[in-house]
This record gives C-alpha cells, structure tokens and sequence, in this order.
C-alpha cells in the first residue's frame, strides 16, 4: 500500500501525534509520500524510520499509484487537500488535529488503531458530491469546485445586498441579507449550519440555500434537489462583493453571471470499520448526552 501524508500547517503540540502516525505508517509496512510544502514543515521534528518520497501535488498522481491520502489537519485541512485530490480517484482519511471535525472524523488518539485498519483493508469508501461554479467572467482558475459550499456575500461593514435567485431558470426568490450560503449535504454541517440551516445526511442529492443575516424575517432555508442549476444576478451600493468556494474566495462584481450545479466527478473518504456518519454526528453534537450534570 503507498499513502501520502498531506499537511496544511505544523503546530508544535502536534509533533507526538505526527510522530506516531510515522511510526505506524513504518510499523505497517506502508510506503509513505508526503505532500512536499508539509515535508518541508516536518524537517528536523519528525523522525522517520523508514524511506520517504515527496509529493508535489495533483500531477503526481499519475507518477504514483496511491491507494490513499491521510490528512492531518481539522475540516479546513480536508478542504485544501480537495483541490490537490480532485479526480483523481483517490480517497482521502482524515485525522483531526483541530477542533470539530465532520470530515477529518478520526481523533487522534486512535491513529494507530486507524493504519492498522487501513493496511488490513478494514474500511468501507464512501463517495461525498460537490458542487461546480459556472462563472462568465471565470473565477476560480481550474478549480471552480467545492466539497462544502459556494457564498455570495456582502465585503466588511457595507450594506446589505439582494441576491436575485433562479432554479432551473425559473425565478425564485430576493434575498436581501449579507449574503446566502449554496451548501452540499457535506457542508449542511458547516457554515450553513450556523446560519440556521438543516443537517442534511451525505449522498442525500440535495442542495440547501441558507441565508446570512437576512432582512425579511420570514425566510427560511431551502432544500433542492442537486439536479437544479441555481443562477445568481447579485446587486448593492458597494463595487463589489465576494464569493467563495469552501475556504477559497475572489472578489464579484454585479455584472458576473453565476450558476452552480452539481460538479461532475465526487470526493471519496475512506470510513473505517465501526465507525459512521450517524456517530459522528452524535458525538460531534453531543446528541443523546445527558448534560444536565
């Protein structure tokens, strides 16, 4: 089995967790690449035990056969790790060294019951759709794609903005608020969530329109079957707003026309034995837990 290891940031507190994914990595007798700006990070902390080669990015893909991309890092990591992924088919494990963690939904202390579960094949793919950003002007360079969601919003203090919003070119709705949130069953659990949007569970075939901060009060989230093209025409007094794709952004302006639909190939995570959506979603929510004490 080869893996790469792909990294986003090294945080000193990190190092023993780090260091122990190398360790089973060799133990398992695993090739292991590692994505080369995160091997740079790593010299002279970490303490390799075996061989290692560098991993530069997409194109390698096609000079390695890799089986599979661990991602140390939280959510935002897993994002980032998407634009080197792309289609290339290969799924990616995260192991959460931040914070919530949807996606990268591995804790730490359990990494080398993970590897041993990877190398041993104890494990399910699962596959997470995208959504894909049709922009004239084009935005986004060659990566106009997102695990999580697409946002229109307003830039820093200024006023409110009116997203006009068409389905399958029929109009639908005006939302005048900072902004709306275009989120993949994936992302319902992330910036839509907190905006008051639903939970909706993976491979459910829906997109959901949240709004930000919205004006008129009786607007509510909306659920849409991800066979919808969703296009935008966006006003304010300001010059410009911004959009963005999972954590990436770039500046608009009213005269882009905009249309997102569902992208055309998946992301693939790799879901070890035992675990779950659902379990993941209980233990991240604190559902079922009695708090009161």
């Amino acid at each position: 089995m080869q893996v790469v290891v792909f990294g986003k940031q090294f945080k000193e507190r990190d190092l023993p967790y780090i260091q122990a994914l190398f360790d089973a990595l060799h133990g398992a007798g695993i090739t292991t690449y590692i994505y080369t700006p995160y091997l740079q990070d790593l010299q002279d902390k970490v303490r390799f035990r075996g061989p290692h080669g560098a991993f530069d990015g997409y194109r390698d893909f096609s000079v390695h056969r890799i089986d599979c991309v661990i991602v140390l890092g939280g959510d935002g990591t897993m994002l980032h790790a998407v634009t080197v992924v792309r289609d290339s088919g290969v799924p990616m494990l995260g192991i959460n060294l931040g914070r919530l963690g949807f996606l990268a939904s591995i804790e730490k202390h359990l990494i080398e019951e993970a590897v041993q579960k990877l190398a041993l094949g104890h494990f399910v793919i699962t596959e997470r759709a995208m959504l894909y950003l049709e922009s004239v002007p084009a935005l986004f360079g060659d990566i106009p794609f997102a695990l999580n969601d697409c946002t229109l919003l307003k830039r820093d203090t200024s006023s409110m903005i009116t997203i006009h919003t068409f389905l399958n070119g029929d109009y639908l709705n005006s939302y005048w608020a900072d902004g709306i949130v275009i989120s993949t069953p994936t992302g319902s659990t992330a910036y839509s969530l907190s905006c008051g949007g639903p939970i909706v569970l993976p491979n459910s075939g829906n997109f959901v329109i949240t709004p930000v901060a919205p004006h008129n009060l009786n607007l509510r989230p909306i659920v849409l079957s991800d066979k919808s093209v969703i296009s935008f025409e966006i006003e304010g007094r300001a010059d410009n707003f911004i959009c963005t794709l999972d954590s990436r952004f770039e500046l608009i302006t009213a005269q882009h026309q905009l249309a997102v639909r569902r992208n055309d190939f998946t992301v693939k995570l790799v879901q070890l034995q035992d675990s779950s959506f659902l379990q993941t979603l209980r233990e991240k929510l604190t559902w079922g837990a009695d708090l009161r004490n």
